[in-house]
């Protein structure tokens, strides 16, 4: 697609060309900027500070993510529907109906609706929506009875007999969502469920033929035929192995295999242990004994059996013969046969008579009609729909555009940007470069890539529990004190505060001020282990001599006296060697120090440069590369950019404390320890030694300290 049909304008912020946002072309001609200039590609639709029902109606396929092409969809309704679309890039904080298009037909669609919600809150010219005005709106119509989305549940309606039906209709057929929530049905679901309902009056039509082959028991025939089931294929399992038996004796071993449990415990009330055994003795041509002798696991099922069927059809018998089992197998095959030929049976539990009602009344059209009563106002649902999108992207889509397209909010410091979660304290600094974390370890791998010094707060808020976790980029001062396990607060975007703890660092230099000092500072720490080591070990040392001297007092008059051993003379010369090559080196240095004249405070600071300047570029190479375009894209953004943050930009996000403009500060601490005298004096020393030296150099007196 061309992009000359329109003539940009770029910033350059965080090293990124970043596109202005200024006038309605900008936005009307949006479409045709090519997307690698946009600063981001996508963002989550949660976890940040947008407001949640403008991102969902943002997020056109609800998949949980805004991408460009759904942004240039709200700009298009933006453009549609009102005016001046430049309005959107103001934060305005309401939207006059004036400000809405009457010229196409979305604008005149809103207009309308949003004058009628107007007017019908009582509202007076000016007319103007506010976003509390919408932000129930779509819910509130929701809830209403008819509620434009085709679909009724029974609260739509105050007819006792369309409340049932609705009911009946669910339980057979399933039901859909209403607009609110409620399960209800559409003409789908309707129509469905009274085809089924003929479906089973049709079939019920072709018992009615023979009622008596079937129905053998007539009212009772269901109940017969439930019980018949439940164990027909055990009885059948007895007389076949009884036939077996009447061919081969041997074979009763084998027909009788089954276990007894070793622990009678074990067997339980219903005897389950023994279901799987022959139902009753087998013997050659023996019949089934209805009364003793039957398996104990069987004996409710089959003693049902018997009330139902076995006394109805053949009397009250104390046992059932093969040939007796045959005719009732013959009784029920063709109530059998013909049951499973059945129509409908998802409304067979209603009963033939309802069945036979519901196909006889009116009510198919009455629900119907109602259902058709609510479509007819899909229009007005749409049109509330369309009002809220319209306040929503108008007061609101400007801050998204300028947080997505651009990250003018974020390099212009007029406002947070959208994914800022609030401001952390710690440590005698803020932190205001703070993203909500929802996975500390997946979000702290990828994150390092930033460049920037992390600090992962654990938030809690005492008063409510609330609990969330946030990245802190520190982007100014130094970590010297900066600790896992260091407590600080944190304050969220609504303003609420939160206990917070440092639960994980992830190191990086600061500011160039700390790369300058870091060698220092670790000789300066490296020195103060090693003599938190020598102390110890003298201290452990003088421990051992005391606890000997003490062991070697108490045996006095035991002990031998000690013989005197004159001291070594090879220890005496490399003593002496020692101190002769130190004073050989210090003199060496003295002599190239002060040899230099006049240029001894540039060694001095070649000195400095020499130790410090590799900290220093190395640490200047990592800051140049800080971005917060990792920081994001782990915390689910797709930024299109290597936003980065310099060093003026870093000491705008992360402010040091400082004392405020006019105050005023007594230096005297009362308790501040005496200083020492010594050091002043031996200052004073090297000063008039090294002025008295410099003097002779220039004049040219101190040639001996160069020989």
């Amino acid at each position: 697609m061309s992009t000359t049909t329109h003539s940009w304008r770029f910033f350059v912020a965080g090293g990124v060309n970043q596109v202005r946002l200024e006038t309605a072309d900008d936005l009307r001609f949006l479409p045709t900027l090519d997307p690698k200039l946009w600063t981001a590609l996508s963002c989550p639709v949660a976890g940040h500070a947008m407001d949640a029902r403008t991102m969902a109606l943002v997020d056109a396929d609800s998949d949980g993510r805004v991408r460009v092409p759904e942004i240039l969809g709200a700009v298009a309704h933006v453009v549609a529907t009102i005016r001046d679309p430049a309005a959107i890039l103001t934060n305005p904080k309401t939207l006059s109906l004036a400000a809405l298009r009457d010229d196409t037909p979305q604008g005149r669609v809103v207009r309308s609706a949003a004058e009628t919600l107007l007017r019908a809150r009582g509202a007076t010219e000016p007319l103007a929506l506010r976003l509390e005005d919408v932000a129930d709106l779509a819910e509130a119509f929701a809830q209403m009875p008819l509620n434009g989305d085709g679909v009724v549940h029974a609260g739509a309606t105050d007819d006792p007999g369309l409340k049932c039906v609705i009911g009946e209709i669910i339980a057979a057929v399933g039901g859909v969502p209403d607009r609110s929530g409620a399960p209800g049905v559409s003409a789908t679901e309707v129509d469905a469920f009274f085809e089924v309902c003929a479906g089973h009056s049709a079939w019920l039509a072709t018992g009615s033929a023979d009622p008596a082959t079937l129905f053998p028991l007539g009212d009772r025939t269901d109940a017969a035929l439930a019980a018949y089931q439940a164990v027909a294929p055990k009885v059948e399992d007895f007389f076949a192995r009884c036939r077996l038996a009447s061919f081969d004796v041997r074979l009763l071993e084998g027909l009788e295999a089954g276990g007894v449990p070793s622990d009678p415990a074990l067997i339980g009330a219903d005897c389950a242990p023994f279901a799987g055994l022959p139902l009753a003795t087998v013997a050659p041509g023996a019949a089934l004994a209805l009364g003793a002798g039957l398996n104990p696991a069987w004996r409710d099922r089959m003693a049902a059996f018997v009330g139902a069927a076995v006394v109805p059809l053949q009397g009250s018998v104390p046992e059932l013969t093969g040939e007796a089992w045959g005719r009732i197998v013959g009784k029920f095959a063709a109530p059998l046969a013909w049951r499973s030929t059945q129509g409908g049976a998802a409304v067979a539990s209603l009963g033939g008579a309802r069945v036979a009602e519901l196909l006889a009344s009116d009510l198919r059209s009455r629900l119907l009609a109602l259902i058709a009563a609510d479509e007819a106002r899909r229009p007005e649902a749409e049109a509330v729909v369309e009002v809220e999108r319209t306040v929503r992207y108008f007061l609101q889509l400007g801050r998204l555009l300028r947080n997505f397209v651009n990250f003018s909010d974020f390099y212009g410091r007029r406002e947070p940007a959208i994914f800022q979660a609030g401001t952390a304290f710690f440590d005698q600094r803020s932190c205001e470069l703070t993203v909500r974390v929802a996975d500390e370890g997946r979000h702290g791998a990828m994150a390092t890539a930033a460049g920037a010094f992390l600090a992962y707060l654990d938030c809690v808020r005492p008063v409510d529990g609330a609990r969330m976790t946030v990245c802190v980029a520190v982007t100014d001062g130094d970590s010297a004190n900066l600790i896992v396990g260091m407590n600080g607060l944190f304050y969220d975007r609504a303003g609420r505060d939160y206990d917070a703890r440092i639960t994980r660092i992830v190191d990086h230099p600061i500011s160039l001020r700390q790369a300058f000092w870091a060698p220092y500072t670790r000789f300066v720490r490296t020195v103060e282990d090693l003599v938190a080591r020598r102390a110890a070990a003298a201290e452990a040392g003088s421990s051992s001599m005391v606890a000997g001297a003490a062991e070697a007092t108490a045996n006095a008059d035991h002990a031998p006296a000690p013989a005197s051993k004159p001291m070594d003379i090879g220890t005496v010369a490399a003593i002496g060697v020692a101190v002769g090559g130190i004073s050989a080196a210090i003199g060496a240095l003295l002599q190239a120090f002060f040899g230099l004249g006049v240029w001894m405070p540039v060694g001095v600071l070649a000195l400095m440069l020499l130790i410090s300047g590799p900290s220093v570029l190395i640490a200047a190479l990592k800051l140049r590369r800080r971005s917060v375009g990792p920081l994001l894209d782990a915390d689910g953004w797709a930024v299109n950019a290597h936003a980065r943050i310099n060093l003026p930009f870093g000491r705008s996000l992360t402010s040091l404390a400082a004392l405020p403009p006019g105050s005023s500060r007594d230096l005297h601490d009362p308790f501040a320890p005496r200083p020492p005298r010594w050091p002043y004096v031996v200052a004073a020393v090297v000063i008039v030694i090294a002025a008295v030296l410099t003097l002779l150099i220039v004049s040219g007196h101190a040639g001996f300290l160069v020989r």
